[in-house]
């Protein structure tokens, strides 16, 4: 049980003293980053989609 203790006050001081944190105005640069970063990933997946869909429609429909 000691170490648990020595561990999490370890922890704490870590994250106190040694963890360099972004400031405000980084952390939100990064956050509409990677929500730009998602859209733009999301929007190739569903351009893919749709066309693979399509491809098969147009496929299945001359087969047919």
């Amino acid at each position: 049980m000691a170490n648990v203790v020595e561990f999490i006050k370890e922890s704490y001081d870590e994250m106190l003293h040694k963890v360099s944190w972004p400031t405000w105005s980084e952390l939100q640069n990064s956050a509409v980053i990677v929500l730009v970063a998602s859209v733009i990933i999301a929007l190739m997946i569903l351009a893919m989609d749709e066309s693979a869909g399509n491809l098969l429609k147009f496929f299945y429909r001359s087969v047919a």
